[in-house]
């Protein structure tokens, strides 16, 4: 919707929007399979879902991708207005960009990927992402590494968290080894 001009979903097209974009899409899959250590069949699972190909953009997928934060309007035509829709894909981006941050730092983790290497690397792909996202640079990395850290961080680190010990170290490192990255840029 950002690269649209407007916020009618009548004037959105998935291909138009990647047919620009294949270089840095590319990018940001080699990246997430860099520093995740995915092979070829977890990398599948993405064609698989057919979000990098055309489909139709609905109010009730934004709604969804937006996790209804903006509340269901009544009446529910009211979903479709450009105000509304504006609103679904702005908070949509910034918790899709928050929730991939957390992804990609677990799947690292999980990878047992060394956090200083890897750092740079989820800066880079975060980067693409945010680019992709909206490119009038209202997300940054910067600005999703801080989202993740007060929506995601506490709940692992929170004393009372389930997470062991060394999942907490481990997010830990990954946070102090981020903040180094992004505070330099």
């Amino acid at each position: 919707m950002n690269f649209t001009g407007t916020w009618k979903l009548a004037d959105v097209s998935v291909d138009g929007f990647l047919a620009g974009r294949r270089q840095e899409l590319g990018r940001l899959m080699d990246g997430i399979q860099e520093v995740c250590r995915f092979g070829a069949p977890g990398m599948a699972i993405a064609d698989e879902l057919g979000y990098l190909r055309e489909h139709e953009v609905t109010p009730e997928f934004l709604l969804l991708w937006s996790a209804g934060l903006t509340g269901v309007p009544e009446p529910l035509e009211e979903l479709a207005e450009p105000r509304v829709v504006r609103r679904m894909c702005r908070m949509g981006a910034d918790l899709q960009l928050t929730q991939f941050l957390q992804a990609l730092i677990t799947a690292a983790i999980c990878a047992e990927v060394e956090e200083r290497a890897a750092a740079v690397h989820i800066a880079e792909i975060l980067g693409i992402a945010s680019e992709l996202v909206d490119p009038s640079g209202r997300n940054s990395p910067e600005s999703a590494f801080r989202m993740w850290r007060v929506a995601q961080l506490p709940g692992i680190l929170h004393p009372y968290s389930e997470a062991p010990e060394s999942g907490r170290a481990a997010f830990r490192a990954y946070d102090l080894e981020l903040e180094k990255v992004l505070a330099s840029a």
